[in-house]
């Protein structure tokens, strides 16, 4: 792309961004730019681009350009990535004790890399690794990755067998002890910081519901809201909630029955908000409506259900299906075509398919649609049986499409629901599907961060043959007929930067990379890739201690709480009668639309609320007592205020 077509497509979206910005300060204020820090920066990071943006139009050319690594503060500032956000600011007060823990590693490190420098020095061969201070400290930084052990301890010990009591050592400390306990320190201060967020969330909520209370008041009715108020804030704060919903939400909250709101009971507004409503036909299958033809189907589909061993005939199965796949597995086959078709079109998938497809055909007729898949195995099954039948067609097909096979061996993931260890395990990765989403976002910011660092530095570079005549050089030896391939290690673009960082995070041979770029570019280059180690370390550090967390919250809250305390929790049954909608609603037009679609022929409904079975509803059963506590003290405060 010309420079000058670039420039005037970034100047537009740039000053898209910055209308965007300047609109939210005209109706937050100006000043608001000196309070808000993130504004703040966002101001002065678009003042830079724009300025940027204009010199590479004028001058018909680019230069080093660091601020385009930020252009993701205005993605992550937005209203759609608020988890994000939230797990930047967990990683911002975690840094402290990391920052302690580094400052202690690194000065063993240095204290072993002086110690090293002097003890092998001598003893060095065309590697290396101990010829100078400097190197000695960036290959024991090395060793805490163990990328390169245990290369760097052979020349010094085929010189002693004592020697290798200062890698030991080393290790042992360094990595063994230090960087464990760094995640130790980590997790506790995540732990904390995670049940002091929930504490100021709830008593932040709790202060909302009180200044929306007051402004909610009318002079006939002071001290309780009435539902015409509530009605018309919900109008605002929940538009998707229907005339229904409003109704069973107020009478959910007026536990009084007084027909009005108290303080007390409108501090649960965010709680009924978050439940689904759906009412309760006694005894009333889903299909009751249905010609007597297909009522005769669904009830025999869910006589058929209801076995009690109807789910282990499909368990044996789904055992079976798993041999079948290992024996297919064993077999030999002319071509891979004929082996893919084997496995995954063979008669024996076929079988169990069709075994697997009426099992949700029956559950479907059975249960009815809605509840079915209100049950997220149900939801997996049925996924993975009909990708299983897609599969069959194409390959059919398509014999050459290979990628299709997956959906057979993912049936046997169903086998993992029998034991309560992998249910404990997958019930955690959904506890922990949020965070694990905003750590992957804040991973691919840093990426692209790198990403861009990385081209703006090492772009333009070959490095075919970069590092003959040192220790290194057999990793980019390239020839027409053999090669290391470790050339292809570089950053000419966005996605084959973000391969190579990729490579860098696993960080076996890291260091190969690393110590390329020094000896073609710069020795000083070898302070990009320590910075990425070292934030790549940080960031899955926190993700490693919030899996740690949730885990043992996830086992803890099993430990206290019955199969019976947590469907109270997680499920809320009343009742809402006509008196109760008359009380409520004074519009006599409203009270018939409300008398024809809800209250034809009865005088009452049960309604069943549902809340999701997230952390946040989980961890108000785990801080109970705590959540007592809190609200008395906030209480006792409102009272000498």
């Amino acid at each position: 792309m010309p420079v000058a077509l670039h420039s005037i497509i970034e100047l537009f979206a740039l000053a898209v961004i910055g209308l965007g910005l300047a609109l939210k300060l005209r109706w937050m204020g100006w000043l608001t730019i000196l309070k808000h820090k993130r504004t703040m920066l966002k101001c002065i990071t678009l003042t830079i681009m724009i300025v940027e943006a204009f010199v590479v139009l004028i001058r018909q050319t680019s230069h080093f350009r660091v601020s385009r690594a930020l252009r993701p503060i205005f993605l992550v500032d937005t209203h759609y990535l608020g988890g994000v956000r939230r797990f930047i600011r967990q990683i911002l007060q975690s840094l402290p004790p990391i920052f302690d823990m580094l400052l202690l590693i690194f000065f063993f490190v240095t204290v072993y890399s002086v110690l090293g420098y002097y003890l092998f020095k001598s003893t060095t061969d065309v590697h290396n690794h101990f010829d100078t201070l400097f190197n000695s400290f960036v290959n024991m930084f090395v060793l805490l990755t163990t990328a390169n052990f245990p290369d760097i301890m052979m020349p010094a010990y085929s010189k002693s067998k004592w020697y290798s009591l200062f890698f030991i050592s080393y290790l042992c400390i360094v990595l063994y002890l230090l960087m464990n306990l760094m995640l130790a320190v980590v997790y506790e201060t995540f732990t904390s910081i995670e049940r002091d967020k929930f504490r100021k969330l709830l008593l932040h909520k709790r202060q909302a519901c009180k200044n929306a209370f007051k402004l909610l008041l009318t002079k006939e009715n002071p001290n309780q809201m009435e539902f015409p108020q509530f009605e018309g804030v919900m109008r605002y704060y929940a538009p998707k909630k229907g005339n229904r919903d409003l109704l069973v939400m107020f009478r959910y909250l007026n536990t009084s029955g007084t027909g009005s709101l108290t303080i007390e009971e409108f501090y649960g507004i965010y709680d009924s908000v978050m439940m689904t409503w759906q009412p309760q036909a006694i005894d009333t299958p889903w299909y009751f409506t249905a010609s007597p033809a297909v009522q005769r189907i669904c009830q025999t589909a869910n006589s058929i259900i209801s076995w009690p061993y109807f789910d282990h005939i499909f368990y044996v199965l789904t055992t079976l299906n798993g041999i079948a796949m290992i024996e297919r597995g064993m077999q030999s086959y002319s071509s891979l075509q004929t082996s893919v078709l084997a496995f995954s079109a063979g008669w024996d998938t076929c079988f169990f398919l069709a075994c697997f497809t009426l099992e949700v055909a029956l559950k479907t007729l059975g249960m009815g649609l809605e509840r079915y898949f209100s049950s997220g195995w149900n939801l997996y099954d049925f996924v993975v049986t009909l990708g299983g039948l897609i599969a069959v067609i194409s390959l059919r097909l398509f014999p050459d499409f290979v990628y299709v096979v997956v959906f057979r061996p993912l049936k046997l993931l169903r086998l993992f629901k029998l034991k309560k260890r992998y249910r404990d395990i997958i019930g955690t990765m959904a506890i922990l599907s949020p965070l694990i989403k905003s750590a992957g976002c804040v991973m691919l910011v840093m990426y692209y961060f790198f990403a861009i660092i990385g081209m703006e530095l090492f772009a333009g570079y070959d490095m075919r043959n970069c590092c003959n005549g040192t220790n290194i050089e057999t990793y980019y030896k390239y020839t027409p007929d053999k090669s290391g391939y470790y050339y292809l290690n570089t950053f000419p673009n966005l996605a084959v930067s973000l391969v190579t960082l990729f490579e860098l995070t696993v960080v076996n041979n890291w260091f190969v990379v690393m110590n390329g770029y020094a000896t073609k570019v710069h020795a000083a280059s070898r302070a990009y890739f320590v910075l990425f180690y070292l934030f790549t370390m940080v960031v899955l550090t926190i993700v490693v201690a919030s899996v740690l967390e949730a885990f043992r919250f996830r086992i803890q809250y099993k430990k206290q709480t019955t199969k019976r305390d947590e469907e109270k929790l997680l499920h809320e049954e009343i009742e809402l009668k006509w008196e109760d909608v008359m009380n409520y609603v004074k519009d006599f037009q409203a009270l018939q639309k409300y008398r024809s679609d809800m209250f034809v022929g009865v005088g009452k409904i049960s309604f069943l609320g549902s809340r999701p079975r997230n952390r946040q509803v989980l961890q108000r059963r785990m801080y109970r007592h705590e959540i007592e506590q809190w609200m008395q003290e906030a209480a006792a405060i409102d009272k000498r205020l």
